[in-house]
């Protein structure tokens, strides 16, 4: 019985890119008399996404192993790809690299997908198997056992806190991711998924940077529309406070299995809620 349930969401998970890859070749079938002229310099492009689509169908047509998360938990940010890729490319921050990567990389295939990983074996190993793969190996000033005093502790640094919370060469904050690749800084992200780094025993990282930061990026956007968050393992007792503590209740619009999305406004310079904390 398990195993046929791991076959089943191997080859939902195949569909599901089937699918983004069947309604991409439509869309380009519609544009075609638009594009003519542009041709050449796009099929290069459309070749390499489409071959990146197909392999990662097959992929997960045959592998044993399936991503993290449910398949329904997956749709939650399937859904949020779909919608927002027709209209422009989409910004994909991943906290995490894993047996999904590469789904949520062929998800948002006409966008960029960038993914972080602590570890670096597990870096080198992902990577080899998946080389199309964009991702970059990061270290994390936290340890688990801390969570509870950085809770407690971190209004006391004005660092930390809006309006004056930011995150490159922020080392004051404890909570600050502050040495990411430039990349992670100079990019707005229009999704962040926080499925990493480890954070079920008390040396590892935990999540609290990753929450914290992700609500600093949510927050400080500078472009027009929101930033979508999905935060995995919420039954956890860490991450469920340190969502609540910044990405906050209020912005929380789904929920499913052990997955939360939250959809946060940036705030800008005349808001009220600036200087009010994250909540």
């Amino acid at each position: 019985m398990a195993a046929e349930k791991r076959w089943f969401a191997a080859v939902s998970i195949a569909a599901l890119i089937a699918g983004a890859l069947l309604i991409t070749s439509f869309i380009r079938s519609g544009d075609r008399s638009v594009v003519l002229c542009s041709l050449s310099a796009s099929t290069s492009t459309n070749f390499n996404n489409d071959e990146h689509l197909l392999s990662t169908i097959l992929h997960y047509a045959t592998t044993p192993v399936t991503p993290q998360q449910s398949l329904a938990e997956i749709h939650i940010t399937y859904d949020v790809l779909r919608s927002s890729s027709p209209s422009s490319a989409v910004n994909f921050l991943v906290f995490g690299l894993g047996h999904d990567s590469p789904m949520w990389s062929a998800f948002n295939h006409r966008g960029t997908t960038l993914f972080l990983e602590e570890d670096p074996k597990w870096y080198q190993i992902v990577l080899k198997n998946s080389p199309n793969l964009k991702a970059h190996p990061v270290k994390y000033p936290t340890k688990l056992v801390q969570a509870d005093d950085l809770l407690k502790t971190y209004k006391s640094e004005p660092s930390c806190l809006p309006p004056k919370a930011h995150l490159k060469g922020n080392r004051r904050c404890r909570l600050a991711l502050s040495d990411l690749p430039r990349e992670v800084y100079e990019r707005e992200w229009d999704l962040i998924m926080i499925d990493a780094p480890k954070g079920y025993y008390d040396e590892a990282p935990g999540r609290m940077g990753a929450i914290y930061s992700a609500a600093v990026m949510a927050r400080g956007r500078r472009s027009d529309g929101p930033t979508h968050v999905f935060l995995h393992d919420v039954n956890r007792r860490v991450e469920k406070a340190f969502a609540m503590e910044f990405l906050c209740k209020k912005n929380l619009v789904k929920g499913i299995g052990r997955l939360w999305h939250f959809v946060i406004h940036p705030v800008r310079g005349g808001d009220t809620n600036r200087t009010a904390g994250f909540c």
